[in-house]
């Protein structure tokens, strides 16, 4: 170190410090700014990207949370429709046997009333056809009875009699 105190040169290390000053000062205008000022850009880029990560995914769990909801809210208006369906199904199956119960209630009601009004009719048929060969037989009976004057006489007492009977 001794030797380096006797070689020391006071004007060499004068210029050596401006030389040195010189270069620090060359170098913080050309290279040491723009170095320091692309780190500071590349570090808020980093930063920024890094924000933009972060938003994207908040952004992605709501929009994940959207559809989950969505899907949900998918699911039950399908089943609601589903519901509605069946119930409107059930309904028209319902309706369907109703009016089919009333239209059978109905043509068995016609069918009895066809019924009664037959056997009206053949009752009042058999009644006039029964009437006439009733009429036909007393008409018969009475000629034969009265062909004969003793049973003439004989069928005006007869009568007669049962007449006074009656009244009595």
């Amino acid at each position: 170190m001794g030797k380096l105190f006797e070689d020391f040169s006071l004007g060499l290390f004068f210029w050596q410090a401006v030389l040195f000053i010189a270069l620090v000062l060359l170098l913080k205008k050309f290279a040491w700014k723009p170095i320091l000022d692309s780190v500071n850009d590349r570090e808020e880029g980093i930063k920024n990207a890094l924000d933009s990560a972060e938003k994207a995914r908040l952004e992605m769990e709501n929009l994940q949370a959207d559809n989950q909801r969505l899907l949900q809210e998918a699911r039950a208006e399908r089943e609601a429709m589903l519901k509605e369906a069946r119930d409107i199904k059930n309904k028209m199956i319902e309706d369907a046997k109703g009016e089919a119960q009333a239209q059978a209630n109905k043509m068995i009601a016609q069918a009895q009333e066809a019924i009664e009004s037959e056997k009206k009719a053949a009752m009042a048929e058999l009644k006039s056809h029964v009437a006439g060969l009733s009429l036909d037989i007393a008409e018969k009976v009475v000629r034969t009875e009265l062909a004969n004057k003793d049973k003439q006489l004989k069928l005006v007492e007869t009568m007669l009699g049962e007449t006074s009977l009656s009244k009595a």
